[in-house]
């Protein structure tokens, strides 16, 4: 039997191997994003909720 990927050329069979490069980028910087964004949002409720806490204990 016959692998297939043994009868590409080398240069096919890296490009394969190698993955959705661009794909990846792309993803990894919108989750940054998101990330970012909901950091702005999220930031004033959670030093609220810290500065609570941190007063309760501080009694």
């Amino acid at each position: 039997m016959l692998h297939v990927l043994g009868a590409l050329p080398a240069q096919l069979r890296e490009d394969r191997e190698r993955g959705d490069v661009p794909g990846w980028v792309m993803i990894t910087l919108m989750t940054a994003g998101l990330v970012a964004a909901l950091a702005l949002v999220a930031k004033p409720a959670l030093t609220g909720l810290f500065e609570k806490a941190m007063a309760t204990i501080g009694g």
